[in-house]
């Protein structure tokens, strides 16, 4: 049995921890076992049933009760920091993955993809939203951008390298619109940022507002548009990967856009056009 011991980061680095294991035991048709799930666990309700897989801290009526998740996250937190180095020896002296460190593992990715597609498919309070979202867009715009804007931690992140002004982002869109000019282009915004819609101006721009759910709601429309643009993330890089939506990472303030500017993920490290991603 694979058993991951880690906690890595926040949802999408959990996800891209878990998904070579679970390619793994689809292929090889072993089981596995969870230790530290993530908050989100309930979103994906064929992730958290799944046969293969096991959660042994998972226990609804601890989670649903005043405290339990904040007595859980503070377990987390004593692993994932106060007790690190200790709890990284315990799993490696029992042959324990560590799932961060094998997130670039891409041998059976792509063989186990429409099974990790199922896995990971939200629950239907979630997919019925974003794709009745994605329906009324299309109704008057030929091709749907998800945009990422993900501003916060990015402000110190890599000395703020990534980080972009809300307009950065509508030049961005605005160069998008002209690389698709004899079509009409429509975004969708992804963000945990409160902004007024009314900073894009000259583009046709959608959201959801305050949602149960928000950050994975956004994600799987995300997985559902025609291309998606952001800032370097495990979040978007999930969203592509697992919707197989071409994607482009922004590099920088002046990008400019192509056509061929957007490729899917295929693994952690790269992109179906075969361009290999820095791991940040």
């Amino acid at each position: 049995m694979i058993i991951i011991y880690d906690a890595s980061g926040q949802t999408c680095n959990r996800l891209w921890s878990y998904a070579p294991s679970i390619a793994r035991c689809v292929i090889e048709q072993k089981r596995m076992s969870i230790i530290f799930h993530d908050e989100t666990i309930e979103d994906f309700p064929a992730f958290l049933h799944c046969p293969f897989i096991y959660f042994p801290l998972w226990n609804k009526h601890f989670f649903s009760s005043k405290n339990g998740w904040k007595y859980y996250n503070g377990i987390i937190w004593r692993v994932k920091f106060k007790y690190k180095k200790t709890w990284d020896k315990i799993g490696k002296f029992l042959h324990f993955t560590n799932g961060w460190e094998s997130r670039s593992d891409a041998k059976y990715l792509q063989r186990a993809l429409p099974e990790l597609q199922k896995i990971f498919r939200p629950k239907e309070a979630i997919t019925q939203k974003a794709e009745e979202m994605i329906s009324a867009i299309r109704n008057t715009a030929d091709i749907i951008v998800g945009v990422h804007i993900r501003r916060g931690d990015y402000a110190t992140w890599h000395n703020g390298r990534f980080f972009y002004e809300l307009e950065d982002y509508r030049q961005f869109m605005l160069r998008i619109q002209k690389t698709f000019s004899n079509q009409r282009v429509s975004f969708f915004i992804s963000s945990n940022e409160a902004f007024s819609m009314d900073f894009f101006e000259g583009c046709q721009c959608y959201r959801f507002g305050r949602e149960p759910s928000g950050a994975i709601l956004d994600l799987y429309t995300l997985s559902l548009c025609d291309k998606i643009v952001g800032p370097f993330s495990t979040y978007s890089r999930w969203a592509s990967f697992i919707g197989q939506v071409p994607l482009c990472f922004i590099e920088s303030k002046d990008q400019q856009f192509t056509a061929d500017s957007f490729s899917t993920i295929v693994d952690f490290l790269h992109f179906e056009n075969g361009k290999e991603i820095y791991d940040w």
